[in-house]
């Protein structure tokens, strides 16, 4: 999708989204300009017919083809940024049908609570959602936005800006998307690293990729046990892109299990039908690299991922089993399908040796936080309450939900085994902190974030301006995250 700004009077689009509030009927100067390009319809018809409540919409067809679709914005006191992205979002999915040659134009709204900058990142964010279709198994495809156009007569500097870097998380977004969509049958570790590799040749940054031989070698192997049921070589990647004078230093770690079938421990055929999108965590922070590559920030990042299926099979890891962890300690494994904290234990460690400022680790890691606060909000935990404000304010402001869930010293009495240091899984209750607390054993940063996306990472409904499916979550927030 090609992004442009076009002036009102000079679109040839055949599809036209404009805004209205709805306590003012006046015309804005984009509608001003249609409104005399099409002799008169949005002064005579569409502000006489139409309410502009928010989300409502109002299709007006007239000569030529072209129809003007009315979106309703609700009180102009009210519209925000993340309202605004909402509207536009629902108006462009249903308008798609009525494209011609691929062009869709939407008037640039603003009003006095959004700046320019935003108004214009979050259209054409909006824009990029509502027009992704992972369609590549389909032989009939839909059909794609190739121009958008942003109909305004205003060239603030501001505009282009947020337009840029709409497009640069569009496309970070969409590559996201496209793993997690992939089969597992496709998207094995071995093709993930290889996607990693592409990445850093495509942007020339630092990778590091281990095969099972070095794993070894370096002891990671609580993730190995994970693995070792699997026909596919596990890896590990590590990507690094490295500024002059970087202000500081932060490692992202991705949970990276392409396939979970829940080990021995197996999952219920229902549980397993999208599994393959256990790997999210990785191809979100894939994701944000392809963006901070492209917006180029002074913070040195390290993206990490340990890349693995897990799988039953004679070789595969035992409940009872004892495994020494990267970091010596050792762990009793009580359930195959808590795996993917064994892989992150793993990482966290390794992730120490770089001596970053601010670890953050991101995994589809428990059902309990789906039980906790759904599919539509991410939990979040960490042992720095500094960092968790700020992550927090940056998720409202990109508009993706967080909570903020506790981890207390005490929770390790129900991580606590007879036979090892602990245990890889605890009581039923509070499940989502109580795998938190695991993975505090790992880090010996004093700036550690963890985020659970096992709800918000794949959707199965449309939510605000979300498709149903593969969300791209936090890929958004994380790269806002570093670069502010």
């Amino acid at each position: 999708m090609k992004t442009q700004i076009v002036k009102p009077q000079n679109t040839n689009s055949k599809v036209i989204i404009t805004g209205f509030f709805e306590d003012e009927k006046s015309l804005s100067n984009v509608q001003a300009e249609l409104n005399k390009k099409f002799l008169g319809v949005i002064e005579n018809n569409i502000i006489k017919n139409f309410e502009g409540k928010f989300n409502e919409t109002l299709i007006f067809p007239i000569e030529n083809g072209v129809k003007i679709i009315a979106l309703g914005l609700g009180k102009k006191e009210e519209l925000t940024l993340n309202k605004l992205r909402e509207a536009v979002s629902k108006a462009i999915s249903g308008a798609k049908k009525y494209i011609k040659e691929g062009i869709l134009s939407v008037e640039f709204i603003e009003n006095d609570n959004i700046c320019k900058k935003g108004a214009a990142y979050n259209t054409v964010i909006a824009a990029g959602i509502a027009d992704y279709k992972f369609d590549k198994y389909k032989t009939k495809k839909d059909e794609k936005i190739e121009n958008f156009e942003i109909l305004t007569n205003d060239d603030d500097e501001k505009i282009i800006e947020g337009i840029k870097k709409g497009d640069i998380l569009n496309n970070a977004m969409n590559f996201t998307k496209d793993m997690v969509f992939e089969s597992a049958e496709i998207m094995t570790p071995s093709k993930v690293a290889e996607i990693a590799k592409n990445l850093a040749d495509e942007y020339k940054i630092e990778a590091e990729i281990f095969d099972k031989n070095k794993l070894k070698e370096l002891n990671f192997n609580a993730f190995l046990a994970v693995g070792q049921g699997s026909a596919q070589e596990p890896k590990f990647i590590r990507l690094a892109y490295k500024p002059e004078n970087p202000k500081k230093k932060i490692v992202l770690i991705g949970k990276g299990i392409t396939f979970d079938s829940g080990g021995l421990d197996i999952k219920p055929p229902s549980s397993m039908l999208t599994m393959k999108t256990d790997m999210t965590g990785c191809a979100t922070v894939l994701g944000v690299m392809k963006a901070i590559c492209e917006i180029k920030p002074d913070v040195e990042v390290h993206i990490m991922s340990a890349l693995c299926e897990n799988m039953p099979s004679g070789s595969s890891y035992k409940v009872g089993d004892v495994i020494t962890s990267k970091s010596g300690k050792t762990i009793e494994v009580d359930n195959t399908d808590a795996e993917g904290r064994l892989t992150l234990a793993d990482v966290l460690t390794y992730a120490d040796e770089f001596n970053p400022d601010e670890v953050i680790d991101i995994a589809t890691l428990t059902g309990a936080v789906i039980v906790a606060l759904g599919n539509n909000i991410t939990g979040i935990m960490g042992n720095n309450q500094e960092m968790i404000d700020n992550f927090k304010n940056t998720a409202e402001k990109i508009g993706e939900p967080v909570w903020q869930l506790p981890i207390y010293e005490d929770m390790m009495d129900g991580l606590k085994s007879d036979i090892a240091d602990m245990k890889n899984t605890g009581p039923r209750g509070a499940g989502s902190s109580v795998a938190g607390r695991f993975l505090q054993n790992y880090t010996k940063s004093k700036n550690w974030l963890h985020i659970d996306i096992a709800g918000s990472a794949y959707i199965d409904k449309p939510y605000r301006e979300l498709q149903k499916g593969a969300t791209g979550v936090m890929v958004r927030t994380l790269t806002e995250y570093i670069i502010k």
